[in-house]
């Protein structure tokens, strides 16, 4: 039982992660090149961070009705803050020189884009990703209530039973998670920047 609930909750966390990184890219490519988008768009996203998370899960319901879909979508809602913000500080940070180079050699802006300006903000970006899915293994043991499963019926059925074991079975295993997750992230940062490994 344990391990299938293990199992939920990196599907709870993974789902949200991936959809509000597929909105949060286009979304932060825009605002980088239109500077007036940002303000409204992070104010948006900023506004829709600060509401409770079980305010957002009993809206779904009467959308979706009781399950994972029902969590997935207000998680990815709280990614967007921080994932766009990272991206768009990604891509700003880059130099102009860097960019003048690229035009200069003929690259197209969509190739411009994922071979010169991509790998040289990824670092800002997974490091919001790894912000936001850290925060998501939190948020999802609220989406018991829900019904999408996941480590927080550990944390329900401890208060059912007015016994600790399995919250402390949840807990242990939430932390493990995220920081299982973050290291990975970190792993795959690595991997992909190898121009940072030989730098250092």
């Amino acid at each position: 039982m344990v391990g299938e609930l293990f199992v939920e909750h990196v599907q709870l966390t993974a789902y949200p992660v991936t959809l509000g990184l597929v909105l949060a890219f286009p979304l932060s490519l825009a605002a980088v090149r239109w500077q007036w988008l940002y303000p409204p768009l992070i104010g948006f996203a900023g506004l829709l961070f600060t509401v409770p998370s079980i305010a957002l899960f009993v809206l779904m319901v009467g959308v979706t009705g009781l399950g994972m879909t029902t969590a997935v979508v207000p998680l990815a809602i709280y990614t967007l803050l921080v994932l766009v913000r990272n991206t768009v500080e990604g891509f700003n940070g880059i130099d102009r020189d860097v960019r003048e180079a690229a035009e200069a050699m003929g690259y197209r802006r969509a190739r411009q884009i994922l071979t010169v300006e991509l790998p040289l903000a990824l670092p800002v970006i997974i490091a919001g990703l790894r912000i936001t899915t850290v925060t998501t293994v939190g948020l999802a043991t609220v989406a018991t209530l829900v019904g999408s499963g996941g480590l927080g019926d550990l944390f329900t059925d401890a208060v059912m039973r007015r016994f600790p074991t399995p919250a402390l079975v949840g807990l242990v295993l939430a932390v493990l998670l995220a920081v299982a997750l973050d290291l990975a992230l970190l792993a795959v940062q690595w991997l992909l920047t190898p121009w940072r490994r030989r730098a250092s």
